[in-house]
């Protein structure tokens, strides 16, 4: 089967998103745990691959290897089949803006994916990145050592250094690549094509060091774990301004730019009337 066509893939998308609202909450709760646990994932094994490279030597490549490795986490949410909140505040509004479900579901569902992506985030950063010794502390040496100073540097960057405008633009440019990932992916057929539609937009987006809301529900609490000198009330702020940024960037510049362009007053496909489940590579 041929890849979709731009008008093809709005359509399975507001498909997509409706079909997520009709699941119940605790399936929803566990796909969005899964979610947060596989973006935690791919933020840990970015830390170990970037940590110790000197900035003096390596120049900025530390941030290209980290945005390679980083797509691994969403590699797993859209193959392996899970909810993230970023790629449902493109697909679920989307829906919604169709006619299909309302305001109501698209709040109800980004609420109940949001808290699974937390605590599945939070899961990994204490048990799988902190307690195992993988992420060491401050007085750790060898790998340890290495993995703690480059979570401290990205941790302390986006909690302390940031200023609250550059993390809302931060996180409104780092949606609006993460949900093009998802959108591609949707134009693929196979997964080798999925995983080329999504590996470019995030390596891009963690490259130029932009905000994602589950990715630093992970390395925030990692950092705070590994006794990094952070506040929780920082985390919160920072989540508060990604995750508003992430909300923009997705149903201004993917959900509605692409509603308009291909699903404003036009009838509805056969595709899109389809009962049929989601496919777990349709998931985002």
């Amino acid at each position: 089967m041929p890849a979709r066509a731009p008008k093809e893939i709005a359509q399975v998308a507001a498909a997509t998103g409706a079909k997520k609202t009709r699941r119940t909450w605790d399936k929803v709760l566990v796909s969005g745990f899964l979610a947060g646990a596989y973006i935690a994932f791919g933020g840990l094994v970015a830390i170990v691959v970037s940590s110790g490279l000197d900035p003096e030597t390596w120049g900025t490549l530390p941030t290209l290897f980290t945005g390679a490795t980083f797509t691994l986490g969403l590699v797993l949410v859209l193959v392996a089949g899970s909810d993230l909140a970023t790629g449902n505040m493109a697909l679920v509004p989307l829906g919604a803006m169709r006619g299909k479900i309302d305001v109501g579901d698209v709040v109800k569902n980004l609420t109940l994916v949001l808290l699974g992506n937390l605590v599945g985030a939070m899961f990994v950063a204490f048990f799988l990145a902190v307690q195992t010794g993988v992420i060491g502390d401050a007085d750790a040496t060898g790998t340890g050592g290495l993995t703690y100073e480059r979570l401290a540097s990205i941790a302390e960057g986006k909690a302390l250094e940031e200023t609250a405008w550059q993390t809302f633009l931060r996180a409104v440019g780092c949606n609006w690549l993460v949900c093009l990932a998802v959108w591609m992916s949707l134009a693929a057929t196979t997964v080798s094509g999925k995983i080329l539609a999504i590996f470019f937009p995030i390596m891009a987006f963690v490259a130029m060091g932009f905000d994602h809301v589950i990715a630093n529900m992970f390395f925030l609490p990692a950092a705070i774990f590994a006794g990094v000198d952070i506040g929780w009330d920082d985390a919160a702020l920072n989540w508060l301004l990604a995750g508003a940024g992430n909300l923009i960037g997705a149903v201004v510049f993917v959900s509605t730019s692409y509603w308009y362009l291909f699903l404003k007053d036009q009838p509805e496909d056969e595709e899109e009337r389809t009962e049929e489940p989601v496919e777990p590579a349709e998931r985002g």
